[in-house]
C-alpha cells in the first residue's frame, strides 16, 4: 500500500533502519584509513604545487604587464626621436644663418633690411628652442665639462691652457638630448696636456 511505502522511506531517511548490517549501503571496495591518508597527502601536494604554479604565473603576467606599460611609455616619449634628429639639422642651419647675418649687419649700416632679417632669424631661433624645450629636446652645453663618451664625440685634441685635461674645450656641432636620451652627440675638442 502507498502508506507503507512512505513510512519505509521516512525510516530510511532518518537512518533508523540503516546500519552496518545493511549490505546494500556498504561500498564495494572499502578503503582503509592508511589509503585515505595517503590519498589526502597526495591531494595536498597537488594543491601546493598548483598554488605555486599559479603564483609564478601571476608574477610572470605582472612582469609582462609592467614591461609592456614601460614599452608603451617609452614609445610615447621617444616616438618623435627621428623627427627631432631632422629638426636639429634645421636648427643648425638657422643658427649658422643668424650668426652670418649678425656678422654682416653692423650697427652703423644704413641698410635696415639686413638688420630686420637678423632680428627675424633670431626670433625664429628662439621660438624653435622653446618648442624643443616644450617637447623635452634640449641642447647640450658641454664646454668646460668632463668628456662623456655617451654624449660627446671627440674630433680633435686641444692644448689645455687654463683647463683640466679631459674637459671639453670647444664644440663644433651641438649635441641634443630627448628626455635625457642622447639623440645626437656633440662634436667636441678635448683639452690635453701640452707636450714639450
Amino acid at each position: 500500500s502507498p502508506c507503507a511505502f512512505s513510512t519505509a522511506a521516512q525510516q530510511r531517511s532518518t537512518g533508523d533502519e540503516c546500519g552496518p548490517e545493511d549490505p546494500s549501503d556498504e561500498p564495494k571496495n572499502p578503503l582503509s584509513d592508511c589509503a585515505l591518508e595517503h590519498k589526502a597527502i597526495k591531494l595536498e601536494e597537488q594543491v601546493r604545487d598548483l598554488t605555486e604554479r599559479y603564483r609564478k604565473a601571476l608574477a610572470d603576467s605582472e612582469n609582462v604587464r609592467r614591461r609592456t606599460q614601460k614599452f608603451v611609455e617609452d614609445a610615447k616619449l621617444f616616438g618623435i626621436q627621428s623627427f627631432c634628429r631632422d629638426l636639429v639639422e634645421v636648427a643648425d642651419i638657422l643658427e649658422k644663418t643668424a650668426e652670418s647675418a649678425a656678422g654682416q649687419a653692423e650697427p652703423s649700416d644704413p641698410n635696415p633690411t639686413l638688420k630686420k632679417i637678423y632680428e627675424g632669424l633670431s626670433l625664429i631661433e628662439a621660438k624653435l628652442q622653446s618648442v624643443f624645450a616644450k617637447h623635452g629636446l634640449q641642447k647640450m652645453n658641454p664646454v668646460g665639462g668632463r668628456y662623456d663618451p655617451y654624449d660627446h664625440e671627440i674630433i680633435c685634441h686641444v692644448p689645455a691652457e687654463g683647463m683640466q685635461p679631459g674637459t671639453v674645450a670647444l664644440v663644433t656641432q651641438d649635441g641634443y638630448k630627448l628626455h635625457g636620451r642622447t639623440i645626437r652627440h656633440a662634436l667636441v675638442g678635448v683639452a690635453v696636456e701640452a707636450q714639450e
